[in-house]
């Protein structure tokens, strides 16, 4: 018989949040790391043109991927956005991209993660989601054409 409790979703948030302090991570750190890191995309010779043919003013969409990764660091639940179909609308990403967008991320987390830990937490959370948006965008690896778009 099984006898693990079940927890209530307050009481998973609670825990989920309880790890992230743990290693550092909470609002303040989650506002530093998307605003370095977007920096240094509109900086990148490679993603920076692909940002830039989206976005013109960074206001709104710093303050949408602090709510995101505010979602998904804390499970704060104040995300509400479709990233797949946003995605999808951008015809000229590639794998190489997101690619790019991980190392760039990682470089970024190392620079100013309170801790290694935290590295380490926001990279898998990091990965999980960029399968995610691929397998959305580009199908099933292994039916994907040179340039990682479905054959």
């Amino acid at each position: 018989m099984n006898t693990e409790a079940i927890r209530s979703a307050p009481g998973r948030r609670a825990e989920i949040r309880a790890q992230a302090e743990a290693l550092g991570v909470n609002e303040a750190y989650i506002d530093l790391l998307v605003e370095v890191f977007y920096r240094r995309i509109r900086q990148d010779e490679v993603l920076g043109p692909v940002f830039a043919r989206r976005i013109s003013d960074w206001s709104p969409h710093l303050a949408r991927m602090k709510s995101f990764w505010g979602s998904v660091a804390l499970n704060s639940g104040q995300y509400s956005g479709k990233p797949v179909p946003a995605h999808l609308a951008l015809k000229e990403v590639r794998s190489a991209h997101f690619e790019r967008w991980l190392a760039l991320f990682q470089a970024t987390l190392e620079d100013t993660a309170p801790t290694p830990g935290a590295v380490a937490y926001f990279m898998e959370r990091a990965q999980r989601i960029a399968t995610s948006l691929q397998l959305a965008m580009f199908g099933v690896p292994e039916l994907r054409g040179d340039r990682g778009e479905p054959q």
